[in-house]
């Protein structure tokens, strides 16, 4: 006899049977696995300032592009999502094609950071890297490829320094907070930033983590450990999903008052869209950003909607403007199967029509 749902008694009993035998491998797996590594590809320290740290990656081959491109992550995660392993790395797809590939590790911010400001992270730490690069080379201006927070960063360098920057690329940058659907936005305009930072100095990773869950509670909280029991006889499909919870969970504390500048200009100020954004006391108006850009968004994404970095096409002063609307989400554009495909290729391409 079935219910409405057509589940009998044999079936729930083969559901727990299944449930189990499950269950006492993933025993067996997770006590023949170690630690899970992050990284697939071998880099060098090229330059330091504090904790801040510039890499140069190493591929198989040399480089062929006569432009060395300079990554710049956000600060609320770790970077090495870009290189999470062998089969899940924009870096290594981006080495393959010949290009050359530095990356900004912001480091793990302290008490003695609190004061840390926007115009320390843009001009200080990002300016840095770049005058190192540019040095290195012997050019006057790098690609720069910013990510999600660091896109905003990026674009903010690029329009107090046009002439250092020779191309942009932008993923999953939010440039206008203020669209409907912009959930995270939302939180955050209803946030007493200045008692926050008052009263903590630096906000705390596990706090920024917890709000970041909270966006999909049941699928992040729940789902995704309800469907780990599938997976608990696969090794490799474990370290996977354990690689990616190291990731998540592995999130540095923010700088008191780069978190307090941030926030107020953008996420409640929408200071792109409304203008008066300010780096240092020096306005940053997107209209100066006159360089090619090309900006990836992803068309799943519930951390930076769609709309809120196309906006970029209407702000931005070029008339060199490309966009790449890819079918994932947050994470997937980095780590997706198709995103191996499509991201670092279409990147390649974009760059290699612009370095005559």
């Amino acid at each position: 006899m079935t219910g409405p749902l057509n589940i009998t008694a044999e079936s729930l009993a083969q559901e727990a049977d299944q449930f189990q035998r499950k269950l006492g491998a993933g025993l067996g797996t997770l006590r023949e696995m170690g630690d899970v590594h992050f990284g697939a590809t071998a880099r060098e320290e090229v330059w330091r300032d504090g904790k801040v740290v510039l890499y140069r990656y190493r591929g198989e081959r040399a480089p062929s592009a006569k432009i060395p491109m300079l990554v710049c992550y956000a600060l609320v995660n770790r970077p090495y999502m870009v290189d999470l392993q062998a089969d899940r790395s924009l870096v290594k797809g981006l080495l393959e094609r010949g290009e050359d590939v530095y990356i900004i590790d912001w480091g793990y911010p302290d008490r003695s950071d609190k004061y840390l400001t926007m115009e320390d992270y843009i001009e200080r730490f990002l300016g840095g890297a770049v005058d190192y690069v540019r040095k290195a080379h012997g050019l006057p201006s790098v690609n720069l490829l910013g990510i999600c927070q660091g896109g905003v960063f990026s674009l903010c360098y690029s329009a107090l320094n046009p002439r250092k920057v020779r191309n942009l690329i932008t993923m999953v940058t939010p440039v206008d907070f203020h669209t409907a659907d912009n959930m995270l936005s939302n939180w955050n305009r209803e946030i007493d930033v200045d008692l926050l930072v008052d009263t903590l100095g630096n906000i705390p990773a596990d706090m920024m983590n917890l709000t970041y869950l909270m966006l999909k509670p049941w699928r992040l909280f729940a789902q995704k450990y309800v469907g780990m029991v599938d997976i608990l006889d696969d090794r490799k499909a474990m370290e996977d999903f354990l690689r990616m919870e190291k990731w998540i969970f592995d999130s540095p504390d923010q700088a008191g008052e780069a978190f307090r500048e941030f926030n107020t200009q953008f996420f409640q100020g929408n200071r792109f869209v409304k203008g008066g954004a300010e780096v240092g006391g020096r306005e940053v108006h997107l209209g100066l950003v006159e360089m090619p850009i090309l900006n990836i968004f992803a068309e799943q994404d519930h951390l930076v909607p769609p709309d809120a970095s196309r906006a970029l096409k209407d702000l931005a002063g070029t008339r060199d403007y490309t966009e790449l609307s890819f079918k994932g989400g947050h994470i997937g554009i980095y780590v997706s199967g198709r995103a191996q495909k499509e991201v670092p290729q279409t990147i390649h391409e974009w760059l290699a029509k612009r370095s005559r």
